[in-house]
């Protein structure tokens, strides 16, 4: 049987304010390269798998962008929650649609706002992962391979002997247990160790695997997927879904289901691969200046060291003698931070929320 890919795309992206607002998150957005994050990771699939096998889970707020920029996505592969519940369900949500249209296909599971460099070989570990899962029926994982002690990131540990990999022709590998986002201390022997990745947050499994595991760990959850089968793909799904989801309690999948389950395999793989947290990320792997200056369009700048400009209405901005800044200019916002303290900028988007100035978020 083919294989079939469900796209997680429906966050809010508060780190990214104030480009990324709740109609057009980070996701949504065209933040390096050409091309928006969903539109190049729907892009990334086509040697695997062509757009008719390709669902997308988003909310009622994105829906409609969404639909608009994968134009070649079938509008019933558009799946809304109607609230976000994290990951557990939204993946649960696709794999109980999966069976129904299909069966027990194999179901590569990505997030559609990570960035990859290297697009040959990510087709390639994603090949070798589709192969893993189709012939273990294991829990199946990319990991990236660390480059530096990064703190926000999770991580996973995993057996390096040959007696412990999944295939002896695919580098898979048993894993050992999945690691929180570190400390900078914790994160630099991780990295020294060389039995540890970067959890990309990218699954590959079969549609009976992972809904055998969520009835497993996750009963509560199964029961009201259970529920939903008859209603997928009728007129009143969306009632049956919006009733399910109110039972439903936010866990992701990682939480849920990968911590404590058996038969987990991890992928290491080097790709070129971020996530694209934070502006501090983007600022990272900016091109820059001999000044060390990420500046997006043409500026005045005078004196300035280490900063990342960006001006998405095309409005002229202008610096003088600043140094590891991020300045992000919008319509009718403009964020100004120091380096390495772009993680806050979440507080901003709670901050607006709480004084109910909705008009920008």
């Amino acid at each position: 049987m083919e294989p079939y890919a469900l796209i997680i795309a429906g966050g809010v992206g508060a780190r990214f304010w104030p480009r990324s607002r709740e109609h057009t998150p980070k996701q949504l957005l065209e933040i390096i390269g050409h091309g928006t994050m969903i539109q190049n990771t729907v892009y990334r699939l086509d040697p695997i798998i062509p757009r008719e096998r390709i669902l997308i889970v988003t909310n009622a707020l994105q829906a409609e962008e969404v639909e608009r920029q994968l134009p070649q996505i079938p509008p019933e592969n558009i799946i809304i929650e109607p609230f976000g519940r994290n990951t557990a369900p939204a993946i649960g949500l696709g794999a109980e649609i999966l069976k129904k249209r299909v069966g027990d296909a194999v179901m590569v599971v990505l997030p559609a706002d990570h960035l990859v460099h290297d697009i040959t070989a990510f087709q390639e570990t994603l090949k070798n992962a589709i192969s893993v899962a189709t012939e273990s029926r294991g829990f199946v994982t990319v990991g990236v391979t660390p480059t530096r002690p990064e703190t926000g990131y999770g991580y996973i540990q995993y057996h390096r002997n040959d007696e412990h990999r999944a295939y002896t022709d695919e580098d898979a590998y048993k894993v050992v247990t999945f690691a929180e986002k570190p400390n900078l201390e914790t994160a630099q022997r991780f990295l020294e160790s060389g039995d540890f990745v970067w959890n990309s947050g990218m699954f590959i499994w079969r549609v009976s695997t992972i809904l055998n595991g969520i009835a497993d760990h996750l009963p509560e959850l199964a029961e009201e997927l259970d529920r939903l089968e008859e209603h997928i793909d009728t007129d009143g799904f969306s009632e049956a879904l919006e009733n399910a989801y109110g039972e439903m309690r936010p866990i992701s999948v990682d939480y849920g289901v990968m911590e404590k389950a058996d038969d987990r395999y991890v992928i290491p793989a080097d790709f070129g691969w971020n996530d694209l947290g934070s502006w501090d990320e983007v600022a990272r792997i900016f091109p820059k200046d001999e000044d060390g200056n990420a500046i997006e369009k043409e500026m005045f700048v005078k004196d300035v060291r280490n900063c990342h400009i960006s001006s998405a209405n095309g409005r002229f901005v202008a610096a003088i003698g600043v140094e590891d800044l991020i300045i992000i200019d919008t319509d009718d916002a403009v964020l100004i931070c120091r380096k390495g303290q772009s993680q806050g900028v979440k507080e901003v988007v709670d901050f607006l929320r709480k004084k109910g100035m909705t008009q920008y978020l």
